[in-house]
């Protein structure tokens, strides 16, 4: 699994993220997706790689911009931090 972080430019308020995140849902498989527009980010758990592209697809037509990809291997954390 990975944990993309995507920094986005033009959330102002609770429904932007709402906007943002069923964005992303319906055009990309994702396992959970959050956004901040305090943070001016949205983090994305999938179990594949994603790239900038794909995000930026997602986003288009809704008026945000993507500004920044990271992706790294995520691993779930279990309870009391057992593997």
């Amino acid at each position: 699994m990975y944990k993309t972080t995507v920094k986005i430019d033009g959330m102002m308020c609770g429904m932007c993220e709402s906007h943002v995140n069923d964005s992303i849902r319906t055009k990309i498989p994702v396992k959970k997706v959050s956004s901040s527009h305090k943070k001016s980010e949205t983090v994305i758990i999938s179990e594949n790689e994603l790239s900038e592209a794909m995000i930026a697809n997602a986003l288009d037509g809704t008026g945000y911009r993507v500004i920044d990809v990271s992706c790294e291997p995520y691993e779930k954390k279990r309870l009391f931090g057992k593997k």
